[in-house]
């Protein structure tokens, strides 16, 4: 191989690198928009069909997209009217180039269903993500909840 040749293969796979840890940070994107907005194809989207995510207590583990539908809609959706996630102090290490290993730090602020009561949720999610015919998604969540709180007299209300 010449040395152009080298170099244009080294340039090839820092691109590659580069565009997959913006499409890897980019799930946590699309999961605060997906859950948030109260979208499920585009939260479904983010996961692979043979997917894990462990939420922790008091939720448990969901398996695959059976799993993963009974979690929003079943036990979170209901639990809250509406939420508001942030996701923030992400990380990509890779383990190959269709392997890598993601973290980042989420807040989220939801108001109870039926309630003006709001929660606050600190939590870390941890993230196994594997890239299958050139599309990154995750095979398995581990969430990490740090702090779970109510929010007594603060409603969620519009700017007025």
């Amino acid at each position: 191989m010449s040395a152009d040749a080298a170099t244009i293969e080294v340039l090839l796979g820092r691109i590659d690198q580069l565009e997959s840890r913006q499409a890897i940070i980019d799930l946590a994107s699309e999961y605060c928009h997906g859950f948030d907005k109260r979208d499920f194809d585009r939260f479904l989207a983010i996961w692979w069909d043979d997917c894990v995510w462990n939420i922790g207590p008091p939720f448990g583990a969901f398996e695959g997209h059976d799993g993963i539908r009974e979690a929003v809609k079943n036990v979170l959706w209901p639990a809250w009217d509406e939420s508001h996630h942030l996701s923030t102090n992400n990380t990509v290490k890779f383990d190959g180039p269709d392997r890598a290993r993601a973290v980042c730090d989420v807040d989220c602020v939801g108001r109870l269903a039926g309630e003006s009561v709001c929660q606050i949720v600190g939590a870390t999610y941890e993230d196994l993500v594997e890239r299958r015919d050139g599309i990154w998604r995750i095979k398995q969540r581990d969430v990490t909840i740090h702090y779970f709180n109510p929010v007594n007299g603060t409603p969620l209300t519009a700017p007025g």
